[in-house]
């Protein structure tokens, strides 16, 4: 139940990126350290994992390998910057974190391993549920903020009608620079 309650507490975390949506996108070249870094922290994580047998190493290289993914996956929705791709990076996470509490589950027997797998994947269900309704409430979100400031566009234009020659098309190059038109 603990490897369950961790399980939810990073893709909690995951969410909450996801949903704050603030971050700025980055560059090219930080994507691309960001996976250079992910790749190296992913090959230390690994080597660690040689001393260990058994389920122990298991587990060792399937939390290496999700935190590559995860780690991956956050280069790529920060690069992008986009509603979706923060959903993808959370269900990536959420993919990652169901492999690793699976590893974890193969360490038991009976009917406790099937409770552990099933509560793993109940967990990883449940994010993607989430993961899917932040997007489409971000994108809501997104819309009508455009047709707000459309609409706020129009009533500036509306203004400037009411004038003419050169302050008339001050007004309206003014309202263009503040409604991004």
């Amino acid at each position: 139940m603990r490897n369950i309650q961790m399980l939810v507490s990073a893709v909690a975390t995951s969410l909450c990126l996801m949903a704050s949506g603030t971050a700025l996108a980055t560059t090219k070249a930080e994507y691309s350290a960001a996976k250079d870094k992910a790749k190296a922290e992913y090959k230390m994580a690994e080597d660690k994992c040689g001393s260990l047998s058994g389920n122990a190493k298991d587990v060792c290289k399937a939390e290496a390998k999700a935190n590559q993914k995860k780690a991956d996956a956050m280069a790529e929705a920060d690069y992008k910057h986009t509603p979706k791709a923060r959903r993808d990076a959370t269900m990536a996470a959420a993919d990652a974190d169901y492999d690793v509490a699976k590893e974890k589950c193969d360490a038991k027997t009976g009917n406790d391993k099937d409770v552990c797998v099933k509560e793993a994947k109940a967990v990883q269900t449940k994010v993607k549920a989430d993961a899917k309704a932040m997007q489409k409430s971000s994108t809501a979100r997104n819309d009508a903020t455009e047709d707000k400031r459309d609409a706020d566009y129009k009533v500036a234009i509306e203004k400037c009608d009411g004038l003419s020659g050169d302050s008339k098309d001050a007004c309206k190059k003014e309202a263009k620079a503040k409604y991004g038109k």
